[in-house]
């Protein structure tokens, strides 16, 4: 278990850039660069020294299979938030989904109230529609 996952959060920026990049594979450079072309942001100590963190650790593995596959920075940039919005987006479809399962009880629960029990002991026992309570039409 890495120092980030015992202390309780894999936002918690503990890695200095030299123990990221042997972490993620890369040189401390590479770290430098994809700062620079906004792909990782690190945090900052008081100093100004780069921490990292888990999540950042997966995210420059993710970028290093992105560019292991082929593609250039500028498209790891797109393809990084293209996958951010889709994330947004299923986020955001769930919450819509809840709220419509949500609605969907309460207009059944309403329906349940407003219905009225029904018995047959009420009609006559020849009743049919459009006929008196003999059977007979028009009486």
């Amino acid at each position: 278990m890495s120092p980030a996952s015992t202390n309780g959060s894999p936002r918690r920026a503990v890695y200095v850039i030299s123990v990221a990049a042997e972490l993620a594979g890369v040189h401390p450079q590479t770290l430098r660069i994809y700062e620079r072309k906004g792909l990782l942001d690190p945090a900052r100590t008081m100093g100004g020294n780069r921490r990292y963190s888990d999540e950042d650790i997966a995210l420059l593995r993710r970028i290093q299979d992105l560019t292991a596959a082929g593609l250039n920075l500028e498209g790891v940039r797109r393809v990084l938030s293209l996958e951010r919005e889709l994330e947004r987006m299923r986020r955001e479809l769930e919450a819509v989904r809840a709220e419509a399962r949500e609605a969907l009880a309460m207009t059944h629960k309403q329906y349940r109230r407003d219905l009225v029990p029904f018995t047959s002991e009420r009609l006559p026992t020849r009743w049919r529609p459009g006929r008196g309570a003999s059977g007979r039409l028009g009486s």
